[in-house]
């Protein structure tokens, strides 16, 4: 499962699955793979969601970024430990260090300080995903960086804890250099996580199933399952909404296509004139069934024509109502006569007023857009008053109305939304030519197809600057 931020706003008209359980989607988990003899797919399935289910899902976010971020914190304490527990346990037969174990403190102090950024900037973000499976590389650095703390403490209890070592200095060292390692893995880190997948090596076709809306992307060398994240995150904001009302075809002619099928049986022995009787209805149901898309185009000029007429009619509307509103400027009312505290309204009393002569041109329009599930009155009164605030034209208000915007603009971000990775290979997996895998949900699916980028040979051709000089050939009819 994949969280990812944003859950459409469906008209519950057009809802296309009725008799299912509202989670059913949320909670399929779909397993690839071979049975083996004692244990089939179905008990794999039935065992993984067991697991999930028993851990919520606030825990399985949480509980990498915590474990990761106690390693960190036994990691940056442990130099520490090292300085201190001599200092503690036997400092009256500690040689003296001066002057170069101060210098060497400066410089762990301030190793430890860009450790301490530099893993807030690169570690401590939130995380906007729940991947299905464990991140290889993160998982990796985590193993290395336990290794060799627990390296160093092995090595610390041996050499130094034991026999308790006398030269603080050597001890000092010994801390600079864990530091000094602490920091080779992070930059490690900053290579594998964030630099490796930025230049391009894969084109990605983003298929959205419910309608064929498509995207082409290129990404870097990623896992199955991190492009799965960044294809939503694109999604989101390239895709526009998905609205399963503009889909089918209209009922009128889908009424006319199911009336026009008959049911024969051929089994029966017939006369003749039935027989061909019989025929005639189904050549005729056939005749009909080919005028369909004369209807169908006579039927969308139709729609097309209706649209454009409530949309004039809106356009009107929200201009004259907008020529009602005149923000009070402080330097106009120094120079005219004040005005009366009844007359000046907040902008939220002042979208309330110019909503009422546009509310019912907006209304018509939404239904003929089929948008009316995705913007009720409270929301477009909140976004008149926005508008209002800052001062926005008309045109600039009916931006959002008349061309649908991303998915993302009609969403609720304080949701979740659970997407289920389909593919045949595990998610962990890289990238590589011919991968398809899917990112389903209720109502639709992401289908996305991986191309190699091409490998480009180019050449270079020098051009001599001498070869650029013409010769004009005069003639005695033309004006020069």
């Amino acid at each position: 499962m994949i969280q990812a931020p944003g859950e459409p706003l469906l008209d519950p008209e057009s809802t296309l699955v009725d008799d299912r359980d509202d989670n059913w989607g949320e909670t399929t988990t779909v397993v690839t793979g071979t049975s083996v003899d004692s244990i089939s797919n179905e008990d794999l399935t039935r065992i993984s969601k067991d697991l999930e289910d028993s851990l919520p899902l606030d825990c399985r976010r949480y509980i990498s970024p915590v474990l990761g971020a106690i390693l960190g914190l036994i990691s940056v304490i442990t130099p520490l430990a090292f300085l201190a527990l001599p200092q503690l346990l036997w400092r009256d037969t500690l040689d003296p260090c001066g002057t170069p174990c101060e210098g060497l403190y400066i410089s762990l102090a301030f190793k430890l300080l860009i450790l301490l950024i530099s893993t807030w900037a690169l570690f401590l973000r939130p995380s906007r995903a729940t991947l299905p499976r464990f991140f290889v590389f993160r998982c990796l650095l985590l193993a290395l960086v336990f290794l060799f703390v627990a390296s160093y403490w092995l090595f610390y209890g041996v050499r130094v804890l034991e026999p308790q070592e006398t030269d603080y200095r050597g001890i000092v060292g010994y801390a600079a250099s864990l530091v000094d390692a602490l920091l080779f893995i992070q930059y490690l880190a900053l290579v594998l996580l964030e630099v490796r997948h930025l230049q391009p090596a894969f084109c990605l076709k983003v298929v959205r199933t419910a309608d064929g809306v498509s995207r082409f992307y290129n990404v870097g060398h990623l896992s199955i399952q991190r492009a799965g994240v960044w294809v939503l995150d694109q999604y989101y904001r390239d895709f526009p909404v998905y609205n399963p009302a503009l889909i089918n075809l209209p009922k009128s002619i889908l009424t006319k296509k199911m009336s026009s099928f008959k049911v024969y049986n051929l089994e029966e022995e017939n006369t003749n004139n039935s027989t061909g009787q019989s025929r005639a209805m189904i050549a005729a149901a056939a005749r009909r069934r080919d005028n369909s898309h004369n209807e169908y185009y006579y039927e969308e000029a139709e729609v097309e024509r209706r649209i454009r007429k409530r949309r004039a009619r809106l356009v009107v509307a929200v201009e004259e109502a907008f020529t009602h509103i005149k923000r009070h400027q402080d330097e106009e009312t120094a120079t005219s006569s004040p005005k009366h505290p009844r007359e000046l309204m907040d902008p939220r009393e002042a979208a309330q007023a110019i909503f009422a002569p546009m509310a019912r041109a907006m209304q018509k329009y939404l239904r003929a857009t089929r948008q009316q599930s995705y913007h009720t009155m409270e929301s477009i009164i909140n976004y008149l008053q926005f508008c209002i605030t800052h001062n926005m034209t008309p045109k600039a208000f009916l931006e959002r109305y008349l061309s649908p915007g991303p998915t993302l603009q009609y969403l609720d971000n304080n949701r979740g939304r659970r997407w289920t990775l389909v593919s045949e290979e595990p998610v962990t997996t890289a990238l590589r030519q011919g991968q398809v895998f899917s990112l389903k949900r209720l109502d639709f699916a992401l289908v996305v197809k991986v191309m190699p980028l091409p490998f480009l040979d180019l050449a270079e051709e020098f051009i001599d600057p001498k070869s650029h000089k013409f010769v004009m050939k005069l003639q005695s009819e033309t004006s020069v």
